[in-house]
């Protein structure tokens, strides 16, 4: 046995310190969970170093949607049962198999068990339950309705996670040529053509300018690799911090809207995102302004942003939701025309659920379509270079035997 000095708060936020006894740091952890107590700093008596509170605490992440959206639909089924939501936890943890979730599911049980809220115990841990999902769960809490709502959400996930997996599915072939292309070139590059210039050498032969052009691009990567891969870093390092930036964020975010195929494929994916999201928070009683403010927040894109900030300043004024998305070029006209037809009838949420539909089949198209015509580009480029490769291998020896 040890002797603790800890910090923690309680449900309201009151903190407390004290000195106790415990055999170990998680033991002492245990202990103040089950006196509804939150850890926040540990350290034994008679030590100069703080033990961390996330060292003593399981970590977060890790977890696939697949568990998240298993636990949701499960949970849902419990609590639609007469299940009390601490014993469903509970069997849930049980179920599990996945150890980050595991111990994820176990400080959620040990918050609920403490007088926590599902919502504020699940806000502990961000990586995994993001503020759609939060948002929704206490919307459910408060209404009555979590089985309800834990339901939709499930089925929300659902459809996400196999529209993200059809979206990856059509890339891969394409990704897979480009990546073996690569690395056939850079083999190349690297082995393939230094013997021939030491064959070249030895027999004398003139070099035309693509094999010149062919012996320099293999001695830069055989001699200065070091210095490509620095170039490529410090490239990458760079997009990423201007990026971070709002107005680069913005800049790239505009350039990639106006590209002639893959903008229409982004703007497709932020207009389904956003239909399907804001029609679940509207579908579970959440007030409509608070829901725009969810949806922009989780948008990536900054123009989508800004066009929902805007919207929100109209519909506080005491504007209809169909009008600032009606004038705003960024929304297409079918959004303006469904949301008003939404609002008309009081089906806002099934509106935009049926929008979210309409614009994930658009973008699958889209993305088809694309990758289709992909395919026989990145042949035509393998193709080229393969034969520039061996063009300028064989006309030095071309040359040389026509001089005989």
């Amino acid at each position: 046995m040890s002797l603790y000095r800890y910090s923690a708060k309680d449900t309201s936020g009151k903190k407390f310190v004290g000195e106790v006894e415990a055999i170990d740091e998680k033991a002492l952890v245990t202990t103040l969970q089950g006196q509804g107590l939150v850890p926040i700093d540990i350290k034994e008596r008679g030590t100069q170093s703080r033990i961390s509170i996330e060292k003593v605490l399981p970590r977060t992440g890790g977890v696939p949607s697949s568990e998240i959206v298993g636990f949701t639909r499960q949970l849902s089924t419990m609590i639609s049962a007469g299940l009390p939501l601490t014993d469903a936890l509970v069997i849930l943890e049980k179920q599990t198999k996945n150890k980050h979730f595991i111990r994820v599911l176990s400080e959620v049980v040990a918050d609920v068990e403490g007088g926590i809220s599902l919502s504020g115990a699940l806000g502990k841990h961000p990586k995994i339950f993001n503020v759609i999902y939060i948002r929704l769960v206490e919307a459910g809490e408060t209404g009555g309705v979590l089985d309800k709502v834990l339901n939709k959400l499930a089925e929300s996930l659902e459809k996400e996670r196999e529209f993200k997996s059809k979206t990856r599915g059509a890339f891969i072939y394409p990704g897979i040529v480009v990546v073996v292309m690569i690395i056939v070139m850079s083999i190349m590059m690297i082995f393939v053509i230094p013997k021939l210039t030491s064959l070249y050498t030895e027999i004398g032969a003139a070099l035309p300018l693509p094999t010149r052009v062919l012996i320099f691009t293999s001695n830069f990567m055989r001699n200065f690799w070091w210095l490509l891969l620095m170039m490529i870093g410090a490239f990458i390092y760079s997009f990423k911090a201007f990026v971070s930036t709002p107005k680069g964020s913005m800049i790239v975010s505009n350039m990639v809207l106006r590209l002639p195929i893959w903008g229409k494929i982004r703007k497709t994916l932020v207009l389904a995102q956003f239909t399907r999201t804001l029609g679940l928070l509207i579908g579970s009683g959440i007030p409509i302004i608070t829901a725009l403010r969810v949806v922009a927040d989780l948008l990536a894109t900054p123009s989508y942003k800004e066009g929902i900030e805007f919207v929100i300043s109209r519909v506080e004024r005491g504007s209809p939701l169909y009008q600032p998305l009606a004038t705003n070029p960024d929304f297409p006209p079918i959004i303006g025309q469904m949301v008003r037809v939404g609002e008309e009838t009081g089906k806002m949420d099934e509106v935009l659920v049926r929008l979210s539909v309409y614009f994930e089949a658009e973008s699958e198209n889209l993305i088809r379509n694309l990758t289709t015509a992909l395919e026989p580009v990145i042949l035509v480029i393998l193709g080229a270079g393969v034969g520039i490769l061996v063009l300028s291998i064989i006309l030095p020896i071309y040359n040389l035997t026509s001089q005989f």
